[in-house]
């Protein structure tokens, strides 16, 4: 993935295996496991000291993980019910995991790379991601969110990819056209969602 300014000051991608050169003037991004990389054993694993207690902990705290990228479930509610899914020892273990996960996601850096060189070019960068409410209030915590033009978090919207109504409202939101908008996801619905509505994408599979 290779970004740089034609004449037109658009942006030209060239993508491995896709067109040679496609113009847009604005980039879109995920950002789990495309911006930062969503590891669950990984973050998990700051949170427990043992296997056993690691997929106890998995089970209880991904038991409604889509509802709340969905904004369809409380997320103070969730971690209650949560803790009654794991024996007493590992309730702060819970409340811990719910509080500060949003720090353990890794940077990605060959895309943090792209997108310093998008905005440098003059381009405008989004996020469009599904996130529980603590990771739209907590997302700030990655410097890199300060470079985008506009955020779109599913939570706290209720609405979430691949549903249309998200990225209706990302175009509404920041008066992007689907035409000259790019979108960068992990996840080949996300992608196929946007280009129903006229914007190209590319599945990121991490290289």
């Amino acid at each position: 993935l290779e970004a740089q300014p034609d004449s037109t000051v658009c942006i030209i991608i060239t993508l491995d295996g896709g067109p040679d050169m496609l113009k847009y003037k604005n980039v879109v991004f995920d950002f789990g496991n495309v911006i930062a990389t969503f590891d669950e054993d990984y973050i998990l694993g700051k949170f427990c000291d043992s296997p056993e207690d690691l997929e106890l902990l998995r089970s209880a705290v991904f038991y409604n993980w889509a509802q709340l990228d969905e904004g369809t479930a409380d997320y103070d509610t969730s971690i209650q019910h949560a803790k009654t899914l794991v024996p007493e020892r590992l309730h702060d273990n819970v409340t811990d995991f719910f509080r500060n996960w949003h720090k353990y996601l890794q940077p990605i850096e060959e895309i943090w790379s792209l997108i310093r060189r998008l905005k440098e070019i003059g381009a405008s960068v989004y996020i469009l991601s599904n996130a529980p409410t603590h990771f739209a209030d907590h997302a700030d915590f990655y410097g890199i969110v300060q470079e985008f033009d506009g955020i779109v978090f599913s939570a706290p919207l209720v609405m979430a990819k691949p549903k249309p109504e998200i990225y209706q409202y990302l175009f509404d939101t920041y008066h992007l056209k689907p035409e000259e908008s790019f979108f960068i996801d992990d996840k080949p619905e996300n992608i196929a969602s946007g280009q129903a509505l006229g914007m190209d994408g590319y599945i990121f599979k991490g290289d």
